[in-house]
């Protein structure tokens, strides 16, 4: 069995193969097919690399089309291994030995890759997170500018609004296109609480979603408690790590869940009700808005309101 680490950076590729050798080809067009040409007849077990931005974007999806087995692993996951390996040092040729070690003991899942398309729509859906922040640091800078430069914050204030409303007709566009798009866009926004820019980041950003159990989709978006136990001592239980784009977003849509989502809204009361601290009432409510969403996609059913019961 053949294990292969490929260490991701802006202009080269490091390519090390478990106990074997260690190449390295640049990160553009030529460089990817060479590497292809190179590892499509060794037909190896295995080829991890790092999330790394959008460097990683263009061999991944080479690699795949390739048929071979690729694995987009989290860096925080590979460098709490190579401490656990007493593995301090950091460069492109160690990081590359390390992929390939880590490939050959954690034997990390293979997960679907998205398409261009979706690479597209994720980079529309960042886009107008970026300006709604910039618009967002512009309003409190205009709450105490001097005089001298409001004028100008104003005007960058303007320009962001219609950039935003801009990005917004692109991301509707884009959606529209597609008709697998469409219908789970329509999906998601049957939920109370769930808008449109919500159900977008949901499918752009949370591809699994209708793919896994909903203890794991939870654990995905980092909602999922984990215990904290040792002999007889039980410490409360906490979240960690998830996608902190697709939480925060989601947190968002369970503050208007509570209100206008009949099983959400019981859900935050009976917790409030058993003396839950409300962050955690609210955590508890994302889990289950998650988990609901999950089911929903996976059965391709539409939200139905809960019909009420007579004594």
């Amino acid at each position: 069995m053949t294990y292969i680490g490929i260490d991701v950076s802006k202009a080269t590729l490091d390519v090390a193969v478990h106990e074997g050798p260690l190449t390295q080809v640049a990160n553009d067009a030529t460089g990817i097919a060479t590497l292809v040409a190179q590892l499509g007849p060794a037909a190896p077990t295995l080829i991890v690399l790092e999330a790394t931005g959008v460097y990683h974007h263009s061999v991944t999806s080479a690699l795949v089309a390739a048929q071979l087995p690729v694995a987009v692993v989290n860096p925080r996951q590979v460098r709490d291994f190579a401490r656990s390996t007493g593995q301090l040092a950091k460069t492109e040729r160690l990081d590359a030995q390390l992929l390939a070690r880590f490939a050959a003991d954690v034997h990390p899942t293979p997960r679907p890759v998205p398409d261009e398309a979706t690479h597209e729509l994720v980079a529309l859906v960042d886009r107008r997170r970026q300006l709604i922040d910039m618009l967002t640091a512009e309003r409190n800078r205009l709450a105490i500018a001097r005089r001298s430069v409001k004028p100008s914050v104003t005007r960058h204030i303007t320009f962001l609004e219609k950039a935003i409303a801009s990005a917004e007709d692109d991301l509707d566009r884009w959606v529209q296109q597609s008709p697998v798009w469409r219908a789970q866009e329509d999906l998601l926004v049957s939920v109370p609480g769930i808008g449109p820019q919500t159900a977008r980041l949901l499918i752009a950003k949370l591809p699994e979603l209708g793919q896994l159990p909903g203890r794991q989709i939870a654990a995905l978006v980092g909602v999922a408690p984990l215990a904290r136990e040792s002999g007889r001592w039980r410490g409360a239980r906490y979240c960690a790590g998830g996608r902190a784009q697709v939480r925060a977003m989601l947190y968002m849509a369970t503050l208007a869940a509570v209100r206008f989502n009949p099983v959400i809204r019981a859900c935050y009361q009976r917790l409030l009700a058993a003396h839950k601290p409300k962050k955690l009432a609210l955590i508890a409510c994302l889990r289950r808005l998650i988990t609901i969403v999950n089911a929903m996609v996976k059965t391709q059913q539409r939200w139905q309101a809960p019909t009420p019961t007579t004594a």
